[in-house]
């Protein structure tokens, strides 16, 4: 991934190296030697990634494990006594900076909370710790016919995937991760405990803290437990891929299906370039792919609608230049139709040459613009003569662009990120957003600030100094102080 590198203009005094040393003797008096490490290769793991499209040169001075939201708020309280940033750390799969350590301190990673508290399936909710992987969290409760239908990588975490707003496939049907949380409990700096609401759907009590520490990426308060909505497993699903001559067709074709009110439940794209590294990395789902643009449909629902929504797909595919419509009709054939799409980011990062890095990011625009805006990104990165090529949910306005480049050669790097930095002042001039599910961590600072100005940023840093004065909950990220 492009390492680019960030200084931050923070005028907080943080804690010196003595002082650092000081509160990390403490915590280990008051957690246990085992739960903080200072071994090297785990500090450049928490403070370094190759996923991401930024990262910095510093790193965390000690990763601390807490096993409980009391240890969390104990570790939080030492780290204000001794002004000592703190990075919370999930998965480590955010990919603009989001963990980075920009003023080094500490990473908390909570993969250790992994426990499912309460789970209440005839209410539809669950109460977990922020260390639950999803994936295993779905396998644990799919024998009660519920599931949490977000679909973001495998590794993520719940309170990474809240912190910043996941989204995937599946937010087509079922929205983002902000319609499933109903409460959380959150540290705050000073180690003060809040829990934002009680357990009901539907509340008017007071402020909406829930949404507010929703997608803060850390900044606010690190996330020690939620209490999460679930849905009901469909009954039945099946899945279709139809090709395009162009992109723009199949971006076309993707929003006259959500117009003309075709059911539903994913809708995304793969370019012709994406096409060919699936078949360059020996194909997927045992076969071979014809190398043009491709939408890939998901369908759910009882066994009569499916069919209904797939022949309403069919129909406005081939009023849009569709050139094959294929359509599962068993789960071994849903699961060769979707392959293509699961294996995308690892076939491409297969056939990345050695010596170069990608930069992947994403935007998300009004529905009714995405063909132009998709259209245009593609053609002017492919100016560049480099490897590029598009990818996206686009059954919600939302694509990534992705680019490799060698970082060695100043005038390469320079003219990649004018293209990614023009993607981000077209998807503005469209009425769109500089970051439909990634979040802005370190890469997309100035970008947020172009895209609300600012006044709105200003009443976003004056939450931040309300409850966490001194600055330092994952400090450097989403705005400078």
């Amino acid at each position: 991934m492009p390492q680019r590198e960030h200084s931050s203009a923070q005028a907080t005094s943080y804690a010196t190296e003595s002082a650092t040393q000081e509160g990390l003797d403490e915590i280990r008096r008051e957690l246990g030697q085992d739960a903080v490490s200072t071994d090297v290769d785990d500090l450049e793991e928490h403070g370094f990634s190759e996923w991401s499209t930024s990262n910095t040169t510093a790193r965390p001075r000690a990763v601390v494990r807490p096993s409980s939201t009391e240890e969390v708020s104990a570790i939080a309280k030492i780290c204000t006594k001794y002004k000592i940033p703190m990075v919370p750390f999930g998965a480590g799969s955010s990919v603009e900076g989001n963990f980075s350590s920009p003023h080094s301190g500490i990473c908390i990673d909570m993969s250790l909370m992994d426990k499912i508290v309460e789970f209440h399936p005839e209410d539809l909710d669950i109460v977990v710790q922020a260390g639950v992987n999803w994936t295993n969290l779905n396998e644990k409760i799919k024998v009660s016919g519920l599931f949490l239908p977000l679909d973001p990588g495998p590794t993520a975490l719940i309170g990474g995937m809240i912190a910043t707003n996941c989204s995937g496939t599946n937010a087509m049907r079922y929205g983002t991760m902000k319609d499933y949380v109903i409460n959380l409990t959150v540290v705050l700096a000073d180690g003060s405990v809040v829990k934002t609401r009680r357990r009901p759907r539907k509340t008017s009590a007071g402020y909406n803290l829930t949404a507010l520490f929703t997608g803060s990426e850390g900044t606010l308060g690190i996330i020690t437990e939620a209490t999460l909505k679930l849905a009901i497993i469909p009954p039945k699903q099946s899945v279709a891929i139809a090709t395009f001559p162009t992109v723009k067709d199949a971006a076309g074709a993707a929003s006259d299906m959500i117009r003309g009110g075709v059911n539903l439940a994913a809708l995304e794209l793969m370019d012709d370039v994406q096409m060919k590294v699936v078949n360059s990395s020996g194909g997927a789902g045992g076969r071979k792919w014809e190398e043009q643009p491709t939408l890939f449909l998901k369908f759910s629902g009882t066994e009569q609608a499916i069919k209904d929504s797939i022949r309403a797909a069919k129909q406005v595919a081939k009023s849009s230049g569709c050139g094959s419509f294929t359509s599962a009709t068993s789960e071994a054939e849903m699961e060769s139709l979707w392959s293509a799409r699961k294996q995308a980011l690892w076939a491409c990062l297969a056939v990345r040459p050695e010596g170069t890095e990608v930069w992947s990011t994403d935007v998300a625009v009004p529905i009714s613009r995405m063909s132009d805006m998709i259209d245009e990104c593609k053609g002017d990165a492919a100016k560049l003569g480099l490897f590029s090529s598009v990818l996206g949910h686009v059954g919600d306005g939302n694509f990534h662009q992705m680019i490799m480049y060698n970082p060695n050669k100043p005038e390469e790097k320079a003219a990649v990120k004018k293209v990614i930095d023009d993607m981000m002042h077209k998807a503005l001039r469209m009425e769109g957003t500089v970051s439909g599910e990634h979040g802005i961590g370190i890469g997309k600072k100035e970008c947020l600030l172009e895209e609300l100005g600012p006044t709105t940023i200003g009443v976003m840093k004056s939450f931040k100094r309300s409850v966490d004065p001194h600055w330092l909950m994952n400090p450097g990220k989403v705005f400078d102080e």
